[in-house]
């Protein structure tokens, strides 16, 4: 090669393609020594599955990245599919993207030419490289984004199928399991080892299909751990002073029955919180779940965008709601939060939308309402609760404020901006004596 002149991109990737292919066995068994020592590879892969599979296949990508003057698109979307079915993250692929182009790097620097030819080359490597990554998280994307889609349509079937009764049954189950455990124990000289709750209906259950119906939620890894100290020490625990005819036995019996009313605690848990937000409305104000918030807001701002109309938020905040609870007690607070809802729900129009933005917070959303007809909205609401009187448990009366911030649409597609507008309004409105609404600057 003419150490003086610059080849051309086809030239340079030939060159990339030589190199390649004599330093492919060197890279990959390099590639492989490093990227196994990083734990989150190791819950990847394997050592056997590297000698049987992996190494061939690296082997491959590296000397037919460069064979060809442009990138085989096809061929690299498909491994970024193969990524997503196994479940590979993309910033795994990147971290060994890197330790490819380092180990390239290394040999490129050997090479005796000239320093524009060198570069020329890096920059072709890095380029080729590059392109063949983020052509894989494409596919990997769109692949795992079809698989939520068909994840979460799976767990909405689930779901349809009646949590309530869903919810019993495996109450039942745990229950029967329990009682059955303790009939054997019951049974003079017992030898057959006591029944794993894992082996169970409901132990199956939780293995297989609590994960999809409950997507991840709080509680479920509680279970699952619950299930394996069971199994795993409690059991083992009993059977040994079951044999000994110690008296350790009875201790080791109530705090298996207090675990498993632990288990059923966990289980009641998740259920009501799954059938409050897959109803989509809090269950105690009826007030839609802040789940949705962010699509429904994202998507309205995107109506007001094309259309040109306003949009407002309202951020409404019962006024003195902690000592209220201090003074009456929860029951109370919650007497007073759903009296709140009603209201205003009653105040706004059918096509706005009411969130339970959190504990005595509520977020309006007004469609085709610019600011003074949102200043009006959060009047008509405010003045409203201020004159209706609240009979309480006891059968006193009191009466419920609320301060409200207001924030107006401003062309901005971030719906968070436009909440903390409204969030800083209704900061005002608490400091500047509650009981009031303000408009955000």
């Amino acid at each position: 090669m003419n150490k003086s002149a610059v080849p051309s991109r086809a030239e340079l990737c030939q060159t990339l393609a030589h190199l390649a292919n004599d330093s492919a066995d060197d890279i990959v068994s390099r590639f492989y020594a490093r990227f196994l020592d990083e734990f989150q590879a190791q819950v990847f892969l394997s050592s056997e599955m590297v000698e049987e599979r992996l190494k061939h296949s690296l082997r491959h990508w590296i000397v037919t990245l460069f064979s060809e003057p442009e990138l085989d698109e096809a061929a690299q979307r498909q491994i970024g599919e193969v990524h997503a079915r196994i479940r590979i993250p993309p910033s795994l692929v990147v971290q060994g993207a890197n330790l490819i182009k380092i180990e390239l790097l290394a040999r490129l620097e050997t090479l005796p030419m000239a320093l524009p030819h060198l570069v020329a080359l890096i920059r072709v490597m890095n380029a080729r490289v590059d392109a063949a990554v983020a052509i894989m998280t494409d596919a990997y994307m769109a692949r795992s984004v079809q698989r939520a889609q068909m994840d979460e349509a799976y767990r909405l079937f689930e779901l349809g199928q009646d949590i309530t009764l869903e919810h019993e049954r495996q109450r039942a189950e745990l229950m029967e399991w329990s009682q059955g455990l303790l009939f054997s124990l019951l049974e003079p000289g017992m030898r057959a080892p006591l029944r794993r709750i894992s082996a169970s209906p409901f132990g199956l259950w939780v293995v297989h299909r609590a994960g999809l119906l409950f997507d991840g939620r709080k509680g479920l890894d509680d279970l699952v751990a619950g299930l394996r100290k069971i199994d795993l020490q409690m059991l083992t625990r009993i059977e040994a002073a079951k044999a000994l005819g110690g008296p350790d036995l009875q201790p080791l019996v109530t705090q298996l029955q207090r675990t498993v009313e632990e288990l059923k605690f966990l289980l009641n848990e998740m259920f009501q919180s799954i059938a409050a937000v897959e109803s989509g409305r809090d269950p105690l104000t009826r007030a839609l779940n802040r789940r949705f918030m962010p699509t429904i807001l994202s998507r309205e701002i995107s109506i007001a965008a094309k259309s040109g109309r306003p949009f407002s938020v309202l951020m409404l905040d019962v006024d003195c709601f902690k000592a209220i609870n201090d003074r009456h007690g929860h029951g109370v607070g919650d007497v007073v939060l759903r009296h709140v809802a009603e209201h205003v729900l009653y105040c706004v129009r059918a096509s706005d939308f009411v969130f339970r933005y959190g504990g005595e917070e509520f977020l309006i959303a007004l469609v085709e309402t610019g600011a003074e007809e949102a200043l009006a909205a959060a009047e008509r609401i405010r003045t409203t609760l201020e004159g209706a009187p609240l009979r309480l448990p006891d059968q006193s009366e009191t009466r419920v404020t609320v301060s409200i911030g207001i924030a107006v649409y401003g062309g901005h597609p971030d719906y968070a901006l436009l909440v903390d507008g409204a969030d800083r309004a209704l900061y005002a409105a608490k400091t500047a004596g509650r009981n009031r609404s303000v408009l955000a600057a």
